[in-house]
């Protein structure tokens, strides 16, 4: 399902896909051949999601991306990426070919540079940074800048040293800040999604083969509303040259 947010609508480009029953809501670029898998979520609430060439979103993953007058947290994914099924990742940026194993959760501000990893169950927190090639073990979690790495007995030491709620959603972390957290986020969720709308129905289609040694046609990303369109007409024009050619064939 393609949804618009205000202004703002996907692009996917003709040699993706996307499962019909993915989710894809705001400004959220999906790159060429990128494959996207039954019941992902991918959505931009006030920052946009972009993702690079050739990466695989997988089973139940959700992508997201925030931005509010205060916070922005827009989502950026490299190429040559795989998102494992029910990974969880947010406001982050991650490098051309990375792992996100099953059931891993990257969160606001991490980064993952070129060709890191996460295991299955893993947490790269609030603000780290995942260096070169580096890995996080299963259940693990990555904290820190440069990120170090404690196995899961040594959460609450890593969250005494956070300031979560401050950085995530700007509120101060008192006694009450979990309830505050939670109306201020309710708050901008309503006015975010106050216009979304439905996009007509998305197909996918194939782009039409190449002749031998002809030039790929340039990388371009398409409006999905308009992507059936497009090939149609360039499907009709082979056609057209086909039966041009057929005629002269016939004369000669």
């Amino acid at each position: 399902m393609m949804l618009s947010s205000r202004t703002k609508r996907p692009k996917v480009h003709s040699s993706a896909y996307v499962a019909p029953t993915a989710t894809l809501a705001g400004e959220v670029t999906i790159g060429a051949g990128c494959a996207v898998l039954h019941g992902a979520v991918v959505v931009a609430e006030g920052a946009p999601v972009t993702i690079g060439a050739d990466t695989v979103v997988m089973e139940n993953a959700v992508l997201k991306a925030s931005g509010g007058s205060v916070l922005r947290f827009p989502l950026q994914i490299g190429s040559r990426c795989i998102i494992g099924p029910q990974a969880y990742v947010v406001g982050a940026t991650i490098g051309d070919g990375c792992f996100i194993a099953s059931g891993s959760k990257i969160f606001n501000g991490a980064k993952l540079e070129d060709g890191s990893g996460v295991a299955l169950g893993g947490i790269v927190h609030v603000n780290a940074r995942l260096r070169k090639g580096e890995s996080v073990p299963m259940q693990h979690i990555a904290f820190g800048d440069p990120a170090q790495v404690y196995p899961p007995e040594k959460a609450p030491e890593i969250h005494a040293k956070m300031q979560f709620f401050a950085d995530v959603f700007n509120v101060e972390g008192t006694a009450d800040a979990r309830g505050r957290a939670a109306q201020t986020y309710s708050k901008f969720l309503r006015k975010s999604h106050a216009q979304d709308a439905v996009i007509e129905e998305y197909r996918n289609v194939k782009p039409p083969p190449r002749r031998s040694g002809e030039e790929p046609p340039p990388t371009q990303v398409a409006e999905v509303d308009k992507v059936v369109d497009v090939m149609m007409l360039e499907l009709e024009e082979m056609e057209h040259r086909r039966q041009a050619a057929i005629k002269r064939q016939k004369g000669g």
